[in-house]
């Protein structure tokens, strides 16, 4: 079975009811938040992979070594501007709501490769949809910093920001995916699949 992607105001009504079901769930909505803050940190200390080292390493008294690492963040610090700081917020954000949603899909409908062919590719590309965010947007500008090459990125029109755009697509996509693969099903009583309306007379 091949994914498609949400072209109808349904596919995204869909998208959002089972987002919301799912993190209505006090421990999915902590998994999502826990997993949004890891992704968040990994992205930024990326960014800076030697100032992290010394402040992990280095002789420094404690709220020193805290003050270097908070300040890696967005909005916290100064290494990233408004517009930056917000996508890499909201990447974080997805990236944490598509492992709740990965997590609670596997564990919830007991879901095997054999016992559901659409919902196993929708598990699948929500997986996928994280790990190419974790390592294809803020990690690749990490990783070019560090050989040098960031030159690269001011030839881009959005000077790298574009990378951070593609993985909200990922994941947006890999979100949808999971939320389709489980029509049909119920989350915590509530039926997946939205009531479809009347026509009018």
């Amino acid at each position: 079975m091949s994914p498609r992607l949400p072209t109808r105001r349904a596919d995204w009504r869909l998208l959002g009811r089972t987002l919301r079901l799912v993190l209505s769930i006090p421990t999915y909505a902590a998994l999502a938040v826990l997993a949004a803050v890891l992704a968040l940190s990994v992205f930024v200390f990326s960014q800076n992979v030697p100032l992290v080292s010394f402040a992990l390493t280095g002789s420094l008294p404690l709220d020193g070594r805290l003050t270097i690492l908070l300040e890696r963040y967005p909005f916290v610090g100064t290494d990233f501007g408004p517009v930056t700081g917000l996508m890499l917020v909201a990447i974080s954000g997805l990236t944490g709501a598509d492992i709740a949603m990965v997590v609670y899909h596997v564990r919830e409908h007991g879901l095997s490769v054999e016992s559901g062919g659409g919902s196993a590719v929708g598990v699948v590309l929500g997986v996928l949809g994280a790990g190419c965010a974790a390592c294809g947007s803020a990690i690749l500008v990490g990783v070019l910093s560090l050989v040098g090459a960031t030159g690269l990125l001011t030839a881009l029109p959005l000077e790298g920001l574009e990378f951070t755009l593609l993985a909200a697509v990922v994941l947006v996509l890999s979100l949808y995916w999971l939320a389709d693969g489980m029509r049909g099903g119920e989350i915590r009583g509530c039926p997946v699949d939205l009531p479809q309306s009347r026509p009018r007379n």
